[in-house]
C-alpha cells in the first residue's frame, strides 16, 4: 500500500497529471491575457493542450550530425526535475514530502531544466543552438542572483519566528511561519522581495519578453531549432509546467497561511486565487515590458531585482 501511495503521488497528484493540467491551463489562461492587454482576441485556453497533442503525434526528425541518446534523453530530464519539485510544494497545503522539503533542493533542480535545455540545443549541432545556448547561460547568470537572495530574505523572516531566530530553508517551516502570521506580503519587509520574484518568474520560465534563449525572430528558437515531434513537445510541456510550479512556489513563499476561513475548502479557494493573481502579475509585466538585449537582462536583474532582493534582507535582518 505505500508502495501504491507513493505511486500515486508522482503519476496523479500532487505529480505528473496535475502539473500537467494545471500547468498547460495556465500556459493558457497567460496566452489569453496577454492578448487581451494587447486588444487581440488570442487563442483559446485549451490551445496549449491542442498543440502538445499535435506535437505528439509529429514525426520526430534528429539531425545527423546529432548526439541522438542526449537530444532525445534532455527534454525528459527536465520533465523528471519539475515533477520532482512538485511533490515538494505544498499544494491546497499538502505535499508529498512535506517533512524534507528543502528550499535548497529546490533550488537545484530548478536548475535541471535550463540545463537540459543547454544539453539539448548543444547535442544538436545546429548554430543557432550555439547562441541560444549562451543566452541561457546569460538568463541563469541573470535571475538567480536575485532569487537566492529574496529566498534568504524568506528564510530569515520566518526563521525568527520558528527556527531560533536562525535562517530556515524548509518549506513546512515557512508555512507554519505565516499560519502564526500572516502571509509575508503582509509584512512590509518582504514586499522588496515580494516584487523582485514577481520579476524573477517570467525569466525563470522563459517567456516573452525574456525569452532571450529561444528568440523565435531572431535565432529561430535557438536550442529549439533542430527539435520536432515528441522532443519539442516535451520542451513545450516543460515550459508549461516550470508555470504552474514558480506560481506555487511563490504562493508557498509569500501567500500561504489559513486561508479566507469563509468556506469549507477554503485553503484550496485560497490557492487557486492566489496562482490567479500571480499569473495576471506576470502576465502584465510581459505585456508592458519590451524585449530586453542580452546585456540588458544582465543589467536590469543584477540592479533592480537583485537591489530589491537584498532590501529585504536588510530589513529583516534588522528585525523590522
Amino acid at each position: 500500500m505505500l508502495i501504491l501511495k507513493y505511486l500515486f503521488y508522482i503519476f496523479v497528484f500532487p505529480g505528473f497529471l496535475f502539473c500537467f493540467f494545471a500547468g498547460l491551463i495556465l500556459a493558457g489562461i497567460d496566452r489569453k491575457i496577454v492578448a487581451r492587454m494587447q486588444k487581440r482576441i488570442g487563442p483559446p485556453i485549451l490551445q496549449p493542450f491542442y498543440d502538445f497533442f499535435k506535437l505528439m503525434g509529429k514525426e520526430t526528425i534528429i539531425p545527423n550530425s546529432a548526439a541522438k541518446r542526449t537530444f532525445i534523453a534532455a527534454p525528459v530530464a527536465g520533465l523528471i526535475s519539475l515533477v520532482t519539485i512538485s511533490l515538494f510544494i505544498p499544494i491546497f497545503k499538502f505535499s508529498a514530502f512535506n517533512a524534507v522539503a528543502d528550499v535548497i533542493v529546490i533550488i537545484y533542480l530548478l536548475t535541471i531544466p535550463a540545463v537540459s535545455l543547454i544539453i539539448g540545443g548543444s547535442s544538436s549541432g545546429s548554430p543557432y543552438a550555439g547562441v541560444g545556448i549562451s543566452r541561457e547561460m546569460v538568463s541563469i547568470v541573470s535571475y538567480e542572483l536575485p532569487l537566492i537572495i529574496a529566498l534568504l530574505a524568506v528564510g530569515k523572516k520566518a526563521g525568527m519566528a520558528v527556527n531560533d531566530g536562525m535562517v530556515t530553508f524548509s518549506l513546512s517551516k515557512i508555512v507554519e511561519y505565516q499560519s502564526l502570521k500572516g502571509p509575508m506580503l503582509f509584512h512590509w519587509s518582504m514586499i522588496p522581495a515580494f516584487l523582485a520574484m514577481l520579476f524573477v518568474i517570467p525569466c525563470e520560465v522563459g517567456s516573452l519578453p525574456f525569452d532571450i534563449a529561444e528568440a523565435e525572430v531572431e535565432i529561430c528558437e535557438g536550442p529549439l531549432v533542430e527539435y520536432s515531434g515528441f522532443p519539442l513537445g516535451i520542451y513545450k510541456l516543460n515550459y508549461a509546467l516550470k508555470i504552474f510550479i514558480f506560481s506555487s512556489l511563490f504562493v508557498t513563499l509569500f501567500l500561504s497561511g489559513n486561508g479566507t476561513g469563509i468556506i469549507l475548502f477554503d485553503a484550496a479557494i485560497q490557492y487557486v486565487l492566489c496562482i490567479i493573481v500571480v499569473i495576471l502579475s506576470v502576465s502584465l509585466i510581459r505585456a508592458v515590458t519590451a524585449r530586453l538585449r542580452v546585456e540588458q537582462m544582465l543589467k536590469f536583474y543584477w540592479t533592480y531585482p537583485t537591489a530589491l532582493s537584498i532590501l529585504s534582507l536588510i530589513l529583516v535582518w534588522l528585525g523590522l
